[in-house]
């Protein structure tokens, strides 16, 4: 490993009050899966750590402090997996690493408190949707020194998903997004386009015997390519910017329209279309698409000859945009060894321990040569989850976020449910509705 020369200014912000971890919102909860959203209290400045600032003439080799000791932060199902990256960075680096069980959902809120008091672990790992929370409260070191390599060999939406303000902060670890589950015994290859959807529909789709050529839930989750695909967005600035609502933009209204559409095909109320009645469809062969996340693999081995696709393009040729999470690594600012924890971070989140990791867990790499590896492309399921995050956008890390999902879900269903309503005149009402929830925030 090679550095060039560099320096670490000193981080002097320091949460008062706990991070919150991601919950609520409008995504699919039927199997425990946390549903999109994110909390961002407000937070005041205090001074905070001085970090080492470890330095380097170029191409001298990285090397982890004198006496340098590790603690990391692992979840449960994470911790087999977890010890066999430990022992082989023990065996590389000769740095001792001990392993402490923190649940993901809880390793944002006890970094708040445990980071300042010295107690917490040097490396962590957090949902994308956390990361401004603890930038600006000073916990997190930038990956400055592995920034080059971890930009080249991390998918783009992974990058952007661990950045904050245009800083990189993370080392991606896994990813996660939907994608389109095809039922192989009425579609042996999986349809590339919606027009082909809709043209299987037509002689498939048959309301009184209960057959569907495709399905989703309509809230903003799932609904999203309907929004991105055509150039409409949540929020301005990568989805950082409250002020510019894009709802109600030009490509939001075309995406709207599209999504009306597709009523002749799906020829059910939004209400009715739930996890619990899709899931079933699909293991009854009734349902010939299902677009689902890859926590619903499960459900389905071993009762529907399946695979997983990315997303039909949608008019135009355009591929179909989703929304994605993305886990990483990151650093404590407050770790007494910054350089021993950067080295265990880029360790843990390289190629091959992404692969160990998908072995051992199923987790979805982040890093593209492992998205290639004949292990992923001939994974019957993983394989089309990583095609569809590549043409992904990590879901918005703002507090804005939860005034958005009701007034949206409710835009759909009013869109879909009522061919008399106006697409823009809806869209419009929605985005004052939203702005009006920000404000009162």
């Amino acid at each position: 490993m090679k550095i060039k020369k560099w320096s670490i200014g000193l981080v002097s912000v320091l949460l008062l009050g706990a991070l919150t971890a991601c919950g609520g919102g409008d995504g699919n909860g039927a199997n425990g899966s946390a549903s999109p959203s994110a909390n961002e209290s407000p937070s005041a400045a205090a001074e905070g750590p001085s970090s080492p600032a470890p330095s380097g003439e170029e191409d001298e080799a990285l090397k982890p402090e004198a006496g340098a000791k590790l603690k990391v932060w692992e979840s449960k199902e994470q911790m087999p997996y977890m010890k066999e990256v430990v022992a082989a960075f023990e065996k590389e680096y000769g740095v001792p690493v001990t392993l402490e069980e923190v649940a993901g959902g809880d390793q944002g809120g006890r970094l708040a408190t445990d980071g300042p008091s010295k107690l917490a672990g040097d490396v962590l790992t957090l949902p994308h949707d956390q990361i401004a929370q603890a930038v600006k409260a000073g916990l997190l070191l930038p990956n400055d020194v592995f920034e080059e390599e971890t930009r080249s060999s991390m998918a783009e939406a992974a990058v952007k998903a661990s950045s904050y303000e245009g800083v990189l902060y993370g080392y991606p670890k896994s990813v996660e997004t939907y994608a389109l589950f095809y039922n192989k015994d009425l579609f042996p290859e999986p349809p590339q386009t919606w027009d082909e959807v809709i043209k299987f529909a037509e002689t498939f789709t048959n309301s009184k015997e209960n057959k569907y050529a495709v399905m989703w839930e309509f809230v903003g989750y799932y609904s999203y390519p309907f929004v991105g695909s055509f150039g409409g967005y949540f929020f301005g600035q990568d989805n950082t910017d409250p002020t510019d609502i894009g709802l109600n933009s030009p490509g939001a209204v075309q995406g709207f329209e599209f999504l009306r559409s597709l009523k002749p095909i799906l020829p059910m109320n939004a209400a009715d279309i739930t996890y619990d009645v899709k899931t079933q469809l699909f293991t009854d062969g009734k349902l010939a698409l299902n677009i689902d996340g890859p926590w619903s693999v499960g459900a389905f081995k071993d009762k529907v000859n399946f695979g997983v696709a990315p997303l039909p393009a949608v008019p135009g040729g355009k591929p179909s945009t989703s929304f994605s999470g993305v886990k990483s690594y990151y650093v404590n600012s407050y770790s007494p060894y910054p350089i021993a924890a950067r080295l265990f971070a880029n360790f843990a989140a390289n190629k091959k321990n992404q692969l160990k990791n998908y072995e051992m867990t199923g987790a979805i790499p982040a890093n593209k040569e492992a998205g290639e590896d004949p292990k992923i492309k001939n994974d019957p399921y993983v394989s089309g989850f990583f095609q569809q995050f590549e043409n992904s956008t990590p879901m918005p890390g703002i507090s804005a976020i939860n005034a958005l999902w009701d007034p949206l879900k409710a835009a759909f269903t009013t869109l879909w449910d009522d061919p008399k309503a106006d697409v823009k005149t809806t869209l419009d009402a929605m985005v004052e509705t939203v702005k009006t929830a920000i404000a009162s925030q």
